[in-house]
């Protein structure tokens, strides 16, 4: 490959990266922006010095004002709550969760595998869905009661709701928490009426809490715990452990939603008034916490105030969130590439249910989008074979014109546009599917469908575990190795770079691929092993067309 072919590729893979990564990024780090004024620089870095100093003195006023207490349990008693979705324990001393097991999710692959526990014991200990009143816990203060009948818990069956109502007395302010579970989803409503029954006004200063145990998550670089909230419908998290751990995070502003998650888990509050709240977020002993304050308010004697609150304690499923609130569904974060991957998940979803099995799906996905890029494949392969042809002319141009770059590059344009060549036809197809690759990619991270769904569960005549779960790799790394040699066989046929160096790299790339291919879930290598297949079998019929 000549000099400007060489140009022209690099051209091609940087606008690629310049969409994925971003245009000021790459920008900056090429060195494209113009070199501000050294004055200007001085003033703006003394600037943010000084906001990050106020920042960090405001935080620290909050923090002290208003750390999430520990948990010390009250006088009370467990009530427990069955619905087909779930069993919950909720502790009548101030109405925090002691456990909420998911009943149609594992931990694990294996046959006795324990049921997902959004609230674990290490969770129980901080007290989700507890309140914070005046700064006193609700959990290790005040004097509490069950309702009379409410004693017995509740029994959910389909499409039934019932409600548990807690009593109690913080900070002489009368407490009543009317808690609604439902049958049908993991929602939990709250209508909470604090009463002022002195003769003299009284603040009010309430936040929620809601935590969920770091082992929620797969434990891996592609599914961690993380703090997460919706500011004003903009989805923003925090997932760095030394810093929830060291001096948490803390967030104003209109909060539709604040809680804790992992790829498929979440749990999280929804304030009835999301304006000027404050978000904070810590981890303590493995367990992600976060409570969410109201802004502060005034009961006047004899006055009382009714506020509402919604919490969401289950799987990150887009069907379920989306009747709940459209904000919360964003809690499913598809990525850059959102839009290309819920019409992959429409496309995969509409396959499955044609034949039960994901992998198939899968399959049947990948048959679709080679199907859409087939013409560009053909037309690529096409346009390397005259490239091919024309190197012993580009190679006289070169030699002429050496001295000549200006010259040299018109003569080599006029003869690429001569012959209709594209000198990047090479890396076209692949530039093109990048956005579908990615789609997908976060797709089969996030849909909760495909987690622990398997293809073929065991290895064909074992017992042994193989694409039992398409969201994880392939334990016995038989999918990415195929892929890489998929990838080799497609190289061997296709035209060879004329370059040496060029077609050495080229022949490297299926090694790079399978070791980054490695750690990939196994539904997404499946995607480029039968890619590959196809583009293999269309590559051989071009070559005995033509030879025909």
């Amino acid at each position: 490959m000549n000099d400007t072919s060489s140009k022209n590729l690099i051209l091609a893979i940087v606008l690629c990266l310049v969409v994925v990564f971003g245009w000021s990024s790459l920008a900056q780090y090429m060195g494209w922006l113009p070199t501000p004024d050294p004055e200007v620089v001085a003033k703006q870095e003394e600037l943010l010095k000084q906001q990050a100093q106020e920042e960090e003195r405001l935080k620290a006023e909050a923090e002290k004002a208003a750390v999430i207490p520990t948990f010390t349990p009250s006088k009370g008693q467990d009530l427990l709550v069955t619905t087909p979705l779930y069993e919950a324990v909720l502790y009548s001393g101030g109405g925090s969760l002691r456990s909420f097991a998911l009943k149609n999710y594992r931990t694990s692959l294996e046959p006795n595998a324990d049921l997902v526990n959004i609230v674990s014991d290490r969770a129980a200990a901080v007290a989700p869905l507890g309140l914070v009143i005046n700064s006193q816990p609700s959990w290790s203060t005040g004097s509490w009661a069950v309702l009379p009948g409410d004693e017995k818990g509740l029994v959910l069956a389909d499409r039934e709701q019932g409600s548990l109502t807690l009593l109690g007395t913080i900070d002489g302010l009368t407490v009543r928490r009317v808690l609604t579970f439902t049958a049908e989803n993991y929602l939990i409503n709250e209508e909470l009426t604090v009463e002022n029954p002195t003769d003299a006004t009284k603040s009010l200063r309430l936040a929620y809490t809601v935590a969920a145990d770091s082992r929620n998550a797969g434990g891996d670089r592609y599914d961690t715990m993380r703090i997460a909230w919706d500011s004003n419908g903009s989805l923003d998290e925090e997932s760095s452990v030394d810093t929830l751990t060291q001096k948490g995070r803390m967030e104003a502003g209109t909060m539709l939603w604040a809680g804790a998650m992992s790829n498929y888990f979440l749990a999280a509050v929804l304030p009835g008034d999301p304006k000027d709240c404050v978000v904070k977020g810590r981890v303590q002993n493995t367990v992600f916490r976060a409570a969410l304050e109201l802004p502060d308010m005034v009961l006047p004697p004899k006055g009382t105030k009714t506020l509402n609150a919604r919490y969401w304690l289950g799987p990150k499923d887009r069907k379920m969130l989306m009747p709940v609130s459209e904000e919360l569904a964003k809690s499913v974060d598809l990525g850059f590439f959102s839009l290309i991957a819920k019409g992959l998940l429409w496309i995969l979803q509409n396959f499955y249910d044609l034949v039960h099995n994901w992998g198939i799906a899968i399959i049947m996905l990948t048959f679709v989008i080679k199907a859409i890029f087939w013409p560009l494949t053909a037309k690529s392969y096409a346009s390397m074979e005259k490239m091919k042809k024309l190197q012993p002319r580009l190679e006289m141009i070169k030699k002429k014109y050496g001295d000549d770059r200006e010259q040299m590059n018109k003569e080599v344009m006029g003869l690429y546009k001569t012959f209709g060549v594209n000198p990047a036809s090479g890396c076209v197809p692949i530039l093109v599917q990048l956005p579908v690759f990615f789609g997908l990619y976060q797709a089969l991270l996030t849909f909760i469908e495909l987690r622990h769904a398997p293809f073929i569960s065991t290895l064909p005549g074992t017992d042994i575990l193989w694409l039992a779960d398409l969201s994880s790799k392939d334990p016995l790394y038989i999918t990415p190795l195929l892929m890489g040699l998929t990838m080799f066989i497609q190289q061997r046929m296709s035209p060879p770079p004329a370059d040496p160096t060029q077609r050495k790299i080229m022949m490297f790339l299926p090694i790079v691929f399978t070791f980054l291919f490695l750690g990939f879930p196994s539904g997404l290598v499946i995607y480029w092993l039968v890619n590959n297949i196809l583009s293999i079998f269309q590559q051989w019929r071009m070559i005995h067309a033509k030879k025909a």
